[in-house]
């Protein structure tokens, strides 16, 4: 059977695969549209499972907000080259798959993976660039937030992708969130943390492990300066104050003006507000860690 070139295009137009894929999978189904696009799909599930044990550590961090600021997500996606990573393809790719995710209301990535998309799924689609790209691609986590009660879901993506962050800031009075004050300080938190990387906002946030980490360290280097047995303990719990001040949000010295810490920022910034201001949770993405 002769396959014309507007049924390639078509083909083209409906799985982003290549002229010459999608020209033999016409060839193999008679010129039938609907079976072309599934033997693609079988194809690019093999040829992405060939692809799954090849090391995909860069790509693109990306974040969606919602335009009322209650609703926002953050996701990974990866590739296996930076070279991929800058491509438009890839990137309009990873804006369209964030931009339908975030508009579901998915919370995670099975529920994600399993949308409608297109002729498929956001699984097929992903598949489908696979073939495309030939490179791995993974769709690696998702964060999803729903702002209850008064505030705004924000984020950051910093370094062209390489970091991102996403916030829930509260207030009590939702006026607050027009103010411009109240905007800059949300973006200039979002900043903050993803240039220090804090651990937790309080220091009950922070994991039970990396404290245990730290005091170990500490106690190996008492140690090393020839500090008695029974004090090392003591001293080791001490030394976690500079630690706290390092890792934990509230304690941390704020990025732009380090003479002040986020806590005493945010009562400041509330006080001139006239309102009680909080960072109820955020999460920070580094690609590939």
């Amino acid at each position: 059977m002769s396959i014309t070139a507007s049924q390639v295009k078509e083909l083209r137009d409906r799985t982003n695969a290549g002229m010459m894929e999608c020209k033999k999978a016409l060839q193999e189904t008679d010129g039938d549209i609907e079976a072309a696009i599934k033997r693609l799909r079988e194809a690019g599930a093999i040829k992405a499972a060939k692809k799954a044990d090849r090391s995909a550590k860069e790509g693109i961090v990306a974040a969606q907000i919602d335009p009322d600021g209650k609703h926002g997500i953050l996701a990974e996606v990866n590739c296996e080259t930076d070279f991929v990573a800058k491509n438009e393809n890839f990137q309009g790719f990873v804006k369209e798959l964030v931009g339908t995710v975030a508009d579901s209301g998915a919370t995670d990535l099975e529920s994600a993976n399993a949308l409608s998309h297109g002729d498929g799924s956001i699984e097929d689609f992903v598949k489908a660039k696979v073939i495309e790209l030939g490179e791995n691609l993974q769709f690696r986590r998702l964060t999803r937030y729903d702002m209850e009660g008064s505030g705004v879901v924000a984020s950051y993506i910093h370094l062209g992708g390489k970091v991102g962050v996403l916030m829930e800031v509260g207030c009590e009075n939702e006026g607050t969130t027009a103010n411009d004050d109240f905007r800059a300080l949300v973006k200039d938190l979002t900043l903050h943390i993803a240039a220090l990387s804090p651990a937790g906002i309080t220091r009950e946030d922070i994991p039970a492990d990396l404290i245990e980490s730290e005091k170990e360290i500490a106690r190996k280097e008492l140690e090393a300066r020839g500090v008695p047995a029974e004090r090392i303990d003591g001293a080791a719990q001490g030394k976690l104050g500079k630690f706290y001040a390092e890792r934990c949000l509230l304690e941390q010295a704020f990025v732009k003006d380090p003479d002040v810490s986020i806590g005493s920022l945010l009562e400041t910034k509330g006080k001139e507000l006239g309102d009680s201001l909080s960072i109820r949770r955020f999460v920070r993405y580094a690609l590939g860690e």
